[in-house]
């Protein structure tokens, strides 16, 4: 993602014989996108429903070592051949791939997937918005922060840790992007990403031998578990390497900001999570604020 978003737009307003084939591909594209959004959120879903047998901490393990097996598979790392020059952002980005995996669904647990996932984004967005010095970008910058005072407003079931922990997933999001140039840069194809959620999985492998020792992990518990790391890493990983090949940079930013939206409609379907008016407008204007900066970009 971080690349893609340094391409240029490839879209043109004149018509041209074989323009037919082009647009087919960036509808087929923004299907993928939205298939990719939807099993994310819809994975997380999933693996909240084995919470009360797992926890988070079980959940995220399961999903780190899919989607190393995932990664490894796609990425083939050569591991002998790194340098400490890429060795040392790919820990880095092996610290910050868990840390956000894990704040994000212990916020999900605390808060619900809706909250924690419109709180999570707040990551990308800020990356986008301190690019530019443009006024529209600071009064966007201006909304997302009015919806997030929505969002932590005092109340009486207010839940201040988890919505910290939605919080440092957003730093840890943020953070991912930038680690993820520096490892584009240094090395080649998806092997930094391989190696990243390899040493990730492996440093959650006592985590998970502990937490199935003590809370022995029923079928139903496990079979989740592995869904939410099959839905929200291995298939949207795949899909963005297909949708990047065909859609602008534009469009699969402006595309991401969907998936608050998607997070909280799943979240009601999956997991009865409603949410109120207040919440509905703070996830709006989050989304808003996305929408707007990227769609008045100049690519």
């Amino acid at each position: 993602m971080p690349q893609a978003l340094e391409r240029p737009a490839t879209g043109t307003a004149t018509a041209t014989p074989s323009g037919s084939a082009p647009q087919a591909r960036r509808l087929a594209g923004v299907a993928t996108m939205f298939g990719s959004g939807l099993s994310n959120q819809t994975g997380a879903a999933i693996g909240a429903l084995a919470f009360p047998v797992l926890g988070p901490l079980g959940v995220v393990a399961m999903r780190q070592y899919v989607a190393a097996l995932v990664l490894l598979a796609v990425g083939r790392p050569r591991l002998r051949s790194f340098t400490w020059r890429q060795w040392w952002p790919v820990l880095l980005l092996a610290a910050v791939f868990g840390t956000m995996n894990l704040t994000l669904y212990t916020a999900v647990d605390r808060i619900g997937l809706g909250l924690a996932v419109t709180l999570e984004f707040l990551g990308p967005l800020t990356i986008a918005l301190a690019a530019s010095r443009r006024r529209l970008d600071a009064g966007c910058a201006v909304l997302a922060g009015a919806g997030v005072v929505v969002l932590m407003r005092p109340q009486p079931s207010t839940d201040y840790v988890g919505m910290g922990l939605g919080l440092v997933a957003a730093c840890c999001w943020a953070s991912y992007i930038l680690l993820n140039r520096i490892v584009g840069r240094r090395i080649p194809g998806a092997q930094g990403a391989a190696a990243a959620a390899t040493v990730s999985a492996l440093a959650f492998l006592p985590a998970g031998i502990a937490v199935a020792v003590r809370h022995p992990p029923t079928a139903g518990a496990l079979l989740c578990a592995v869904a939410a790391g099959v839905l929200s890493s291995a298939l949207p990983y795949l899909a963005d390497l297909l949708t990047l090949r065909t859609v602008p940079a534009q469009t699969f930013g402006l595309f991401m900001s969907v998936n608050p939206v998607l997070a909280a409609v799943v979240g009601w379907i999956v997991l009865g999570q409603t949410l109120g008016a207040p919440e509905w407008a703070a996830i709006g204007a989050v989304v808003a604020a996305n929408a707007t900066s990227m769609l008045t970009t100049r690519t």
